[in-house]
């Protein structure tokens, strides 16, 4: 890991690109490692250094794994092509492939002041850094019990590692009210790294099933994000 005197990007981009499964996935299941790619590496550096170039620690937001649409491409969380270019204005030669958990965020973002606003104080993630496949669409880490059994190591030492980038540790942010919520705070509860973890409703979720609503669930993730900076006292 980088000196702890770098800059949050440099030890985030060190994080990632560090990125290797130890565990032995289940028949069938592939492992979703974007960060092996020389483009996605160089994307990467560009972004983390972009938005993240202060050295003050973040609030951290855990979705449960990159999807192979989003960050699964991109390597970076909740963005997919689409957004890394027009939004983070970051260049790159992806397929402008649109993906439902990145439109959410960069709205997100718009309503809150902007992704630099954002990146100032705020760090997404996911639960298990890496993701995953299979018969060619995204599994989430929870959907096979055998796979969350052998991924849980995994989970609790890159915890460990992410949390040494830079995370407050008075709150975290779970993206997912359901299994994701449930499976992290069961965790979290044992190894005590949040004294409190705030759910909120998957963006995923939101678009796919409450789109007509859209604008009400990114209205609560402003208010939480401003609720969260104000009990930790940060302007």
């Amino acid at each position: 890991m980088s000196n702890k005197n770098e800059i949050f990007g440099n030890r985030a981009i060190d994080f990632l690109l560090s990125l290797e499964p130890d565990f032995k996935s289940p028949r069938g299941v592939e492992v979703l490692n974007p960060y092996k790619d020389v483009i996605v590496q160089g994307v990467v550096n560009k972004y983390y250094k972009k938005y993240y170039s202060t050295n003050e620690k973040r609030i951290f937001l855990f979705g449960i794994n990159p999807g192979r649409l989003g960050s699964g491409i991109t390597g970076i969380s909740f963005t997919d092509p689409v957004n890394l270019l027009n939004d983070a204005k970051i260049d790159h030669p992806f397929a402008l492939k649109s993906e439902l958990s990145s439109q959410f965020i960069y709205e997100m973002f718009e309503k809150y002041g902007g992704i630099e606003k954002f990146t100032r104080h705020f760090f997404l993630s996911s639960v298990c850094p890496l993701g995953f496949m299979m018969d060619g669409k995204n599994l989430n880490y929870y959907d096979s019990a055998i796979l969350q059994k052998r991924v849980e190591p995994y989970v609790i030492a890159k915890m460990n590692q992410q949390i040494i980038l830079g995370a407050h540790t008075r709150i975290a942010i779970c993206l997912g009210e359901g299994q994701n919520y449930k499976y992290f705070k069961g965790l979290n509860d044992k190894m005590k790294w949040f004294q409190e973890i705030i759910p909120l409703p998957h963006p995923r979720f939101v678009m796919q099933y409450k789109r007509k609503e859209k604008e009400k669930f990114i209205s609560k993730y402003v208010s939480t994000l401003d609720s969260v900076k104000n009990i930790l006292e940060i302007s």
